[in-house]
């Protein structure tokens, strides 16, 4: 036992360490270096991406064309041919990955993606259609995909409605809508002529090289607008994946956020596809890396757009180029590729999880 003298002042007490307090703390240096990283790697590829190409450029030649500095060949090629194809790859990617993330962690499943739940089928469907029985070009056909999209999700929407939201109805239900938009896709195109269903194909696909002027700014200025929403909505991520109840009880209005969050989702996957096709498994595959890079519990929104992006454009250069194969090859199929192995694992290990 300490006695304190008298006329003595009494020791301050030493503040104990608060364990929550350190773990935030660790979290958040560890999720400023992941991000950090992401960015470096996204401003990497960008510049390969602006020096390969059948006119090879150094690195400090491209960067000097890319600020209008350089050889005016030089300068035109990077700006007006590499720099858009960038740019639509980081767009539609970032894209694709934020509203993954919004679909898994607001349904609370690793395999609700817009591939499998149906929407980007509608997408498909909405453009081919334009394509082959309307006769539509150009910019109407990304609005055909547009309205493609948001008509499928409404649907999925409506038949999943009971008595509020429930997650394994409607990633069911989705499931059901990708196969009829499949089937009504592939009847599309058995019934065209051999050209236009060449043609169309190649849309469904998916690809990022055709994305210009008018088309680059609008997918901009969309996905600007969504992420701003999506900073709003992102808040009650946390306290959903907590449960319905624990959400509540933090005050979160769990009906207005599932719907806010999912009326996000589709319409960033709406808004990525109608310009760019339906990138096959960057939904479901770029959340899973962010989670796991983040690592702590959260739906890692900001991380998983950045490692959408990335993958589009790896994807992208790998395509162009021919790096894997030696041939060239639109970038959904190398999304394609790298994604669907990634998904025939989650399924095994996710049935595992379930039996145990």
């Amino acid at each position: 036992m300490t006695t304190t003298l008298p006329g003595t002042p009494a020791p301050a007490p030493v503040p104990a360490t608060t364990p929550v307090a350190a773990l935030r703390a660790r979290r958040r240096r560890r999720l400023a270096l992941v991000l950090v990283t992401l960015a470096a790697l996204l401003v990497a590829l960008a510049t390969l991406a602006l020096t390969l190409g059948a006119a090879s450029l150094p690195a400090p030649r491209a960067l000097l064309a890319l600020l209008g500095l350089g050889d005016p060949q030089e300068t035109f090629i990077v700006q007006r041919l590499r720099l858009p194809r960038i740019e639509a790859a980081v767009l539609a990617g970032a894209s694709f990955g934020l509203a993954g993330a919004l679909f898994q962690s607001t349904l609370r499943n690793p395999l609700a993606s817009p591939d499998i739940l149906g929407i980007a089928s509608g997408a498909s469907l909405g453009a081919v259609w334009a394509l082959l029985v309307a006769g539509l070009t150009g910019f109407a056909v990304s609005g055909a995909a547009f309205l493609g999209a948001l008509a499928v999700a409404f649907c999925i929407w409506f038949f999943a409605w009971r008595q509020g939201l429930h997650s394994i109805r409607f990633v069911l239900v989705g499931v059901g809508f990708a196969y009829l938009c499949s089937s009504l896709l592939a009847w599309l195109l058995a019934n065209a002529e051999v050209r236009e269903a060449q043609s169309a194909l190649l849309w469904t696909v998916g690809s990022v090289a055709d994305v210009r002027g008018t088309q680059l700014g609008t997918l901009a200025a969309g996905f600007v607008a969504l992420a701003a929403v999506a900073t709003v909505v992102g808040r009650w991520q946390g306290p959903l994946a907590l449960g319905d109840d624990h959400a509540r009880g933090l005050g979160v209005p769990v009906d207005l956020a599932r719907v806010g969050s999912l009326l996000l989702a589709v319409g960033l996957v709406a808004l990525a596809t109608s310009f760019v096709g339906p990138l096959a498994f960057v939904a479901l595959v770029a959340p899973a890396i962010a989670r796991r890079l983040v690592d702590d519990g959260g739906p890692a929104l900001t991380a998983s757009a950045l490692t959408g992006a990335a993958l589009v454009l790896a994807a992208d250069v790998a395509g162009q180029h021919g790096l894997f194969f030696g041939v060239s090859a639109p970038t959904g199929i190398v999304t394609g590729l790298v994604g669907a192995p990634y998904l025939l694992w989650l399924l095994a290990t996710h049935g595992r999880k379930s039996q145990a």
